[in-house]
């Protein structure tokens, strides 16, 4: 079966720019009762589907929705500003389509390891800006809100941060996540910049990644995706590598300088592997595509729960050099990932 899911990769574009962000998160929320129901024979496919829709639309009308765990926001947001307060709220106000919008986010902190017996942390978002939440009018006025300098770890992608009253740290990124694969040039709908919302405290995920050699020749690369020492990885995903739940991520690779053109382009995403987050990719040529090889890579990663987005960067590993690839091969057989066979 399948349902739309903010931490998808490239085959959710087209939904996404045809659905509301906010109905959605709400068909996210409301699938378990429609597969439930399915599983009883109680509904088919079809019928299960189109309840989940209305549900979110009933949801909708109150202002106050859950969101997946993307944390997708918005699209092409300019003029953002964050602002938070002492009672693990945050708000967040900017310009998209044209128009201002105030978003009111709660209800959630880092992320729990990947389990099969509930889903990832997720904020509740008012996009009322606080009136579903609070029934107050205009409450982004009316809050005490504050934006401490922050001073937690460096953030790729950083829109704003904030340091709350608690000492957690606040932060929204922007980046686009939903360019095409193989340096191919992207529709309007695939360039967007997407607006992500995080909420944490202490160290944020760790994205480990070494470059080799794949077959003596094609750049080569290799790692885990982990927080808090724990692997990031999912349980449910479609063949082409659509995760199907709250926990599965893609790893987002750009190229630079390479044979799709001057500058960064995307070349692939991919699923992280349980049970250590593992993964792999080989830059190859695709059917009539080049090798996407370039001068350096750098590859983006949604952070699990409401942790923040992550990017690691790295220059091109050059010209094959058996002793540093007998080397990184050695490193790459610890990880023990029967999907990544060294070669």
């Amino acid at each position: 079966m399948y349902w739309p899911d903010e931490t998808g990769s490239r085959e959710t574009e087209s939904l996404g720019a045809a659905m509301s962000d906010r109905l959605r998160a709400l068909v996210a929320e409301t699938r378990l009762v429609a597969e439930a129901l399915m599983e009883r024979r109680l509904v088919d496919k079809r019928h299960a589907f189109a309840l989940a829709w209305l549900v979110g639309v009933l949801v909708f009308a109150g202002g106050v929705q859950p969101a997946d765990a993307s944390q997708l926001i918005d699209r092409n947001a300019t003029a953002v500003k964050l602002v938070v307060d002492a009672n693990g709220e945050a708000m967040l106000t900017y310009t998209a389509g044209g128009t201002v919008k105030h978003l009111l986010a709660w209800g959630a902190v880092n992320a729990i390891p990947p389990t099969r017996s509930r889903k990832q942390t997720t904020f509740s978002l008012d996009y009322s800006g606080g009136w579903g939440r609070h029934h107050v009018t205009n409450y982004w006025e009316r809050a005490p809100w504050v934006c401490l300098p922050y001073d937690g770890p460096p953030l790729a992608w950083k829109v704003s941060a904030c340091k709350a009253p608690d000492g957690s740290y606040w932060a929204v990124q922007s980046w686009q996540r939903g360019l095409p694969d193989l340096g191919a040039t992207p529709s309007p709908a695939q360039a967007v910049w997407e607006l992500h919302l995080s909420h944490w405290t202490g160290a944020t995920p760790i994205l480990d990644i070494k470059l080799d050699w794949s077959y003596r020749k094609f750049a080569h690369l290799f790692g885990t995706y982990t927080y808090g020492g724990l692997g990031e990885y999912g349980f449910q995903s479609t063949e082409t590598g659509v995760p199907l739940d709250s926990y599965g991520r893609n790893i987002y690779v750009d190229t630079f300088d390479s044979a799709y053109g001057a500058g960064w382009k995307r070349e692939n995403s991919f699923l992280t592997h349980g049970p250590k987050g593992t993964f792999c990719y080989g830059l190859y040529p695709h059917g009539n595509r080049p090798s996407g090889a370039g001068t350096k890579y750098r590859a983006t990663v949604i952070g699990p729960g409401v942790a923040p987005d992550v990017m690691w960067e790295g220059t091109s590993p050059g010209p094959y050099d058996p002793n540093a690839d007998a080397a990184a091969n050695a490193v790459q057989k610890t990880l023990g990932d029967p999907h990544c066979q060294v070669n």
